[in-house]
Formats: C-alpha cells, structure tokens, sequence
C-alpha cells in the first residue's frame, strides 16, 4: 500500500509551497478570543507557518499570538485543528532558523523577513485574463 508520502514521491510532486521542516520546540500559544495561554510542541515550522501540538482549546479561524524562541510574539490564523495538533499560518514571514538556534546564541538572527506569509498572499492572476468575459 502505498502513503502520501510515497505517491508525491513517485510522481515527484511537492504539495507544499513553503518548506518546513520536522523538529521539536516548545512554544506559548494565546487565543485572542480567550486571552488564556498554553504551552504546545512545536512539530513544523517554516516562515509562513507551524504546526502545534497540545492541549489547547483552539478553533479554525481563531487568531493566535505565538511566542517562539529567539523570534518574540508572532500573530497568525489557524488554518485548520485535527485532535491536538493544529496549523497556525502566520501574518508575516519569519527567520524559522531563528528558532532552530540555541537559546541565547550569539548569531545575529532576523525576527521577521518583512514578506507577507505565502498563506495570506492573493492568488496570480488568470494566465489568459485577456480572455475573461464579464458576466
């Protein structure tokens, strides 16, 4: 039986338009609509976005402040909620290796790379907008 993995494998198909990596990191998560806090793992995390894990009253379309190590509070939508974990696509576009770094490292690290996130950009135009009818 093949996975998901192993069909965008074999027809060497990448599905994600942002790249991100598997790690482990904790992180504080606060829902505005609820103003409590929670810890959760941090499971992705790429600069347009991360997924979460942990036990935190969340729903899609909630907006979250994400405190990340090395980066400082970081404002975003969650885009969906499965079980525990979750998927939070920031405003703005992060320096993820920030967060990969040790604590307190002595690299100079970029909080925000000032790009809109890939998940709140419009989509491109039609290829043949010459063609559109207006109805």
């Amino acid at each position: 039986m093949k996975t998901i993995g192993d069909l965008a494998t074999m027809t060497g198909v990448e599905t994600r338009s942002v790249s991100r990596d598997s790690l482990f990191l904790l992180a504080n998560v606060r829902v505005e609509q609820k103003g409590e806090q929670a810890r959760v793992r941090v499971r992705n995390l790429s600069d347009g976005g991360m997924m979460g894990e942990g036990v935190v009253q969340i729903s899609r379309g909630n907006r979250v402040e994400v405190e990340l190590r090395n980066i400082g509070t970081v404002m975003g939508t969650v885009a969906w909620v499965q079980d525990q974990r979750f998927g939070v696509a920031f405003d703005e576009e992060i320096n993820s290796n920030a967060a990969r770094a040790p604590s307190g490292s002595s690299e100079q690290h970029t909080q925000f790379s000032g790009h809109v996130s890939h998940a709140h950009r419009p989509p491109p135009p039609p290829a043949n907008s010459g063609k559109l009818r207006k109805i």
